[in-house]
């Protein structure tokens, strides 16, 4: 069956059972009025204020002061939270990610290496195929987050590997880049992929050298050429929505996030993730942005409008454009050869996914109906295409509260970076690439020269440019004080400090994953800092992020959304 037809039968479904649990399920009630007192309330406001308590009345930021200044509004009904030293914050917002892709392990094998997961061998990677399908009888066999870097084999998987784990069942795993998918033979069957096939536009078939004309497909599949495999893997049954929806909702709580970002999810998942919300299912707010491959034609002529794909806490600011693949998966595109040469070719560059031309006209046409761009570039080729179309658009259909956004912005040169301040454009840094990938960039990918100016915060901070930072979850955990830890420290898995001048101080890390995080989705009048009259989404962290020896150490305590605590871990 088709994904799109299951999708709507899961959402009718859904609807259905939903309505049910929302009458048992309603949301949890902030109390009338709460005061936290005797702590670190760190406002993020322009200043970097940082108060002794702050006052909740509604579900919204009442006023910030010291203890005895909010002690003064309590009345009979008040509770009062006495903070011993902790800390309060905004939120945190993810400023980029996949929700709610963490929560996929109901469904999917997790092939992750350590740091995150444990496989290291094609055999352990097999093996955890294996028992997945055993335990679920029928449908796709499906993988995530293997890294052939990391694997001893140094190799990604193929087909006849995954043909051990099943002949006639599709099997399809996904690259940790999220850019890459491997599949066997019934998979390839089914997506129509053989011999003859040729590359789609801004995607590759890879291919065995040794086969017949050097053409029988070997099941890895780049960028576009694995879009079709996204489609099977995402058409869910009701329950394992439900799932993974829940999962995901209750680890980014446990995080302290209190606003989740969901880039790049088909249509169906969209609306059901508006459903899910509307119906009290999970308490985040969610900004969604949906792929211009799959919405941007119906955007542009006006059949289809952005707020569409709003419901409840969902809302939809910006449409996402995946101008590049990923450097670890050497699909990015950069201006100068990768490090050490991709199949031995010593000029091989990646490639853009979207051809330049085309970029420009989309661009500009986003910017026509006044939507919101965020544009996938990871390689400096890539930065500078999209640059390049953002100046056109904005000659074309000037519109200076435009906000456009680069996402991951990985390899940013920092000529691109006074062009961003020209521009307005606000990066989001994948900043804990240094911790997960930073050895290997080093050595394999960028080379020590350009590694160590891998997402580059210290250039964008000197040049007053706004930025956010993420952690592309599930490609790596949702923990948002490792996003800062890293923007601070910089530090590899190896131990190696990635560019020691690219580290920023702690408060403008943390600015980075709420009120800059915020600002970036048109939202930054309600959340992402503690002043008066804002939604009182907030975290409590178990000490001051601003001083304590390792931020990685701290521990979520409570996580408050729109006045009502979400989260308590004391």
């Amino acid at each position: 069956m088709n994904w799109r037809v299951t999708s709507l039968i899961l959402l009718a479904f859904v609807g259905g059972v939903l309505v049910l649990l929302a009458i048992a399920t309603r949301p949890l009630s902030a109390p009338e009025h709460e005061i936290y007192v005797n702590g670190n309330v760190l406002t993020m406001d322009t200043a970097g204020t940082v108060h002794e308590a702050v006052s909740l009345r509604e579900g919204l930021i009442e006023s910030v002061g010291s203890s005895e200044e909010m002690l003064a509004l309590a009345g009979d009904n008040t509770v009062v939270v006495d903070l011993r030293g902790r800390s309060v914050l905004p939120g945190f917002i993810d400023a980029h990610g996949h929700f709610p892709g963490s929560g996929q392990t109901v469904f999917s094998a997790d092939l992750n290496s350590p740091p995150i997961g444990e496989v290291t061998n094609l055999s352990q990677l097999l093996e955890r195929l294996t028992r997945l399908a055993q335990a679920r009888a029928d449908g796709w066999i499906i993988g995530h987050g293997y890294d052939d870097t990391l694997l001893a084999e140094r190799r990604h998987p193929n087909r006849d590997d995954l043909d051990r784990v099943s002949s006639d069942r599709p099997v399809a795993i996904i690259h940790v880049s999220g850019h890459l998918a491997v599949v066997n033979s019934a998979a390839l069957a089914i997506l129509g992929i053989d011999a003859e096939s040729l590359d789609p536009e801004g995607g590759v078939i890879v291919r065995e050298p040794d086969s017949d004309g050097g053409r029988r497909p070997n099941g890895v599949l780049e960028e576009t050429a694995a879009r079709a495999v996204w489609e099977y893997t995402l058409d869910l049954s009701a329950m394992d929505a439900l799932r993974m929806t829940t999962q995901a909702a209750e680890e980014y709580l446990a995080a302290g996030v209190t606003t989740a970002s969901a880039g790049g999810m088909p249509s169906p998942v969209a609306t059901l993730l508006g459903l899910l919300s509307r119906l009290n299912q999970f308490p985040q707010r969610v900004a969604l942005f949906p792929l211009f491959e799959e919405v941007g034609e119906q955007l542009l002529d006006g059949s289809v409008a952005l707020d569409s794909f709003a419901r409840a806490k969902v809302s939809a600011p910006r449409v996402k454009i995946i101008a590049d693949g990923s450097i670890q998966g050497y699909t990015g595109y950069l201006s100068e050869p990768y490090h050490v040469p991709f199949k031995g070719d010593a000029d091989y560059r990646g490639y853009a996914s979207v051809p330049r031309d085309m970029l420009f006209q989309q661009v500009a046409g986003l910017y026509e109906r006044r939507i919101q761009v965020a544009i996938h570039c990871n390689g400096d080729a890539s930065i500078e295409d999209g640059l390049d179309a953002i100046e056109y658009a904005m000659q074309q259909h000037p519109w200076p509260e435009a906000r456009p956004l680069m996402i991951h912005a990985q390899m940013t040169r920092e000529d691109q970076i006074a062009r961003m301040a020209e521009l307005g454009v606000t990066p989001s840094f994948f900043s804990a690439h240094t911790y997960y990938w930073g050895d290997r960039h080093a050595a394999i990918f960028m080379g020590p020269e350009r590694a160590a100016n891998m997402s580059p915060a210290r250039w964008a901070l000197e040049a007053g440019v706004r930025f956010s930072s993420h952690l592309d979850t599930p490609v790596t955990p949702m923990l948002p004080l490792q996003a800062v830890w890293s923007q601070v420290e910089r530090q590899s898995t190896g131990g190696a400090v990635i560019g020691p001048d690219q580290r920023i101080d702690r408060l403008s890390a943390l600015r980075a994953v709420t009120i800059n995080a915020a600002w970036q989705v048109f939202m930054d009048d309600i959340i992402g800092s503690i002043e008066p009259g804002k939604q009182a989404d907030l975290v409590v962290l178990s000490d001051n992020p601003l001083t304590a020896p390792d931020i990685r150490s701290l521990k979520v305590d409570r996580t408050i959304i729109a006045g009502a605590t979400v989260y308590k871990r004391l």
